[in-house]
């Protein structure tokens, strides 16, 4: 009988375990942005003062606070990481800039991001061409996209430049089209 009782909770723990794991799996690992890329991007989104810059998997909220603090945008991150996520929240109060940032812990995918100005990522290939469908349907034509490191696919960037050896992308929104 406690063979069979050590087995059974053996064996709902390990359940609870692989259920858990499988919550914290990220689609995409946390890599930071080093910051002369994070001006490289948001300089070339021609981020300013009118912006509302959101940094999907926004990390430890670099971009996002840079371009509060250096650029005077409005800031929006989102992250499924909660470590991440506490990690930004104390950075921005660092930084003075916590009245002019929001970060959120979700899924990028269930994210509304459609009052974007800018939005910028550096996630995988295959997140990105994930993504595009969703950011060409919610954003406003002539927002502006800007990736670190990796592009859409077909959807050919308007600029490219490169930083320290790192590609960055931009893209422009374009009009809907009509049916």
């Amino acid at each position: 009988m406690k063979r069979i009782i050590s087995f059974l909770i053996f064996f709902l723990f390990w359940g609870y375990l692989q259920t858990n794991a499988q919550q914290i799996v990220l689609d995409v690992p946390y890599v930071p942005t080093p910051n002369r890329v994070v001006k490289g991007m948001l300089d070339l989104a021609n981020v300013g003062k009118d912006d509302v810059v959101y940094d999907l998997g926004c990390g430890d909220g670099r971009i996002i606070i840079a371009a509060s603090r250096d650029y005077g945008a409005i800031g929006i991150g989102v992250d499924i990481n909660p470590v991440r996520i506490s990690e930004a929240k104390e950075n921005a109060l660092a930084a003075g800039v916590e009245d002019k940032v929001s970060f959120y812990e979700g899924d990028l995918f269930d994210f509304d991001f459609s009052k974007a100005t800018v939005l910028t990522l550096y996630l995988l290939p295959d997140v990105n061409l994930k993504l595009m469908p969703k950011i060409l349907a919610e954003m406003k034509p002539g927002s502006r996209v800007v990736s670190h490191a990796f592009d859409m696919g077909d959807w050919k960037p308007d600029d490219q430049i490169s930083v320290d050896g790192k590609s960055v992308f931009l893209w422009i929104v374009p009009e809907k089209e009509s049916r």
